[in-house]
């Protein structure tokens, strides 16, 4: 039984670790967002379709109340996807992880009202805690500053991301985490279909090569990994143990971006993962 909780938790680890690519690859990429998330949603579907009829995995939807609730999880999934780039292209990789990840809080905020958990006082501070820890990521709160926007995006895409986890958690222990993820990844490239006929993509045989790493690498592996995660953790801890993903999203970017953070992003940045890290123990006492 030990060993298999250990082997969860590494899975999770090397998730959250294939996940993290997602800084580099946003920022680095030469697309219009929307395009790039379009590729990444049609690869991840293509990768994902393969392995499961590989894997001979059911693809089947049991009744219509489990496909609306992967719909409805799939339109945040994009929600979160497209906000994150666009936060990821208006800063830089480590603001826009480290705002993106104010989503293990608000996952706890928003959890009582998906399941029958009760919102404590402790999360109201560490939510307190997070709130701070945005402020001296960006103290000169100017709508004309793209590293505000940029912060206000990652915000906004953390909260797509936590109801998207919670909708699939209802879900994960029902089905495939692997389908699960096909399945959201084929509704957001259909959604986007549009954008394609709507920005430049000349330029996309030179950049081909990172979009293939975003949809296999991030999206195929990495997503569906951390969903099938859920089977074995709350959202809430499996939020907080992925809580390394900020720290691997800035080396990877230091290594291949040269981008060096700034005093005030390890400041704010560190009073973020505190609460992320005060919550995993919490979580794990319990």
């Amino acid at each position: 039984m030990k060993n298999q909780h250990s082997n969860h938790l590494l899975l999770l680890t090397l998730a959250t670790l294939l996940i993290s690519t997602s800084g580099t690859l946003g920022r680095f990429i030469d697309l219009p967002t929307p395009v790039i998330i379009w590729w990444r949603a049609f690869l991840g579907a293509l990768f994902l379709f393969t392995y499961c009829w590989f894997k001979k995995v059911n693809l089947k939807i049991h009744s219509r109340k489990d496909f609306f609730t992967l719909l409805i999880s799939s339109l945040f999934m994009g929600g979160h996807w497209l906000a994150y780039f666009y936060a990821l292209k208006l800063s830089n990789v480590a603001l826009g992880m480290l705002s993106m990840f104010t989503f293990p809080i608000i996952t706890t905020f928003l959890e009582p009202l998906f399941t029958k958990t009760k919102l404590s006082v402790v999360h109201i501070g560490l939510g307190f805690l997070v709130l701070l820890g945005i402020y001296i990521l960006s103290p000169d709160f100017d709508f004309e500053n793209t590293h505000v926007k940029g912060i206000l995006f990652g915000v906004l895409s953390a909260l797509c991301y936590a109801i998207r986890n919670l909708l699939l958690k209802k879900l994960a222990a029902r089905y495939d985490g692997t389908s699960l993820m096909m399945y959201q990844a084929v509704i957001v490239a259909v959604i986007l279909v549009p954008v394609m006929f709507f920005y430049d993509t000349s330029n996309i045989s030179t950049q081909f090569p990172y979009i293939i790493l975003l949809g296999l690498v991030t999206t195929a592996i990495g997503h569906s990994l951390f969903v099938g995660s859920l089977k074995h953790f709350s959202v809430s801890t499996a939020s907080i143990i992925g809580s390394t993903q900020p720290i691997f999203g800035i080396i990877i970017a230091f290594i291949f971006l040269n981008e060096m953070p700034s005093f005030n992003t390890f400041i704010g940045g560190s009073l973020i993962l505190a609460t992320v890290i005060i919550e995993s123990v919490r979580s794990r006492n319990k």
